[in-house]
């Protein structure tokens, strides 16, 4: 009966010494040299053909066009989303040609007036 405990004892341990399932977590092995290559990148946004104007730096410019509207011109036509940033804002504004507006004017400002139902700009000038 002896013989039988130590044979049941040493199969039981044998059981427990080595699991059927991992217990610790391994490292990721690497992909196979077959592997698919990775996706390439998705191709560059199209470039306008005309590139957007951009104002010209105000200080020092006299006449009619001291805001730099006849290099925006190119503007008329295109959506409103075109506009560039301003770097002073006080030096810009951008308002649609049915909306009130305030009077003032300013030599140095530049305009730009877009259309309020489709959001293109009408037009680009000093003021």
């Amino acid at each position: 009966m002896r013989a039988w405990a130590g044979v049941a004892l040493a199969a039981l341990l044998a059981a427990c010494a080595a699991p059927s399932y991992p217990t610790r977590q391994t490292a990721p092995t690497a992909p196979a040299a077959d592997a698919s290559p990775a996706p390439t990148p998705p191709p560059p946004a199209p470039v306008l053909a005309t590139p957007v104007p951009r104002p010209r730096p105000i200080g020092g410019v006299a006449g009619s066009d001291a805001c730099g509207a006849s290099q925006m011109q190119g503007l008329v036509g295109r959506p409103r989303s075109m506009i560039p940033v301003p770097i002073d804002p006080n030096r810009q504004r951008v308002a649609c040609t049915t909306c009130p507006a305030a009077e003032d004017s300013d030599p140095t400002r530049l305009n730009f007036l877009f259309d309020a139902d489709t959001g293109v700009i009408r037009q680009v000038r000093c003021g």
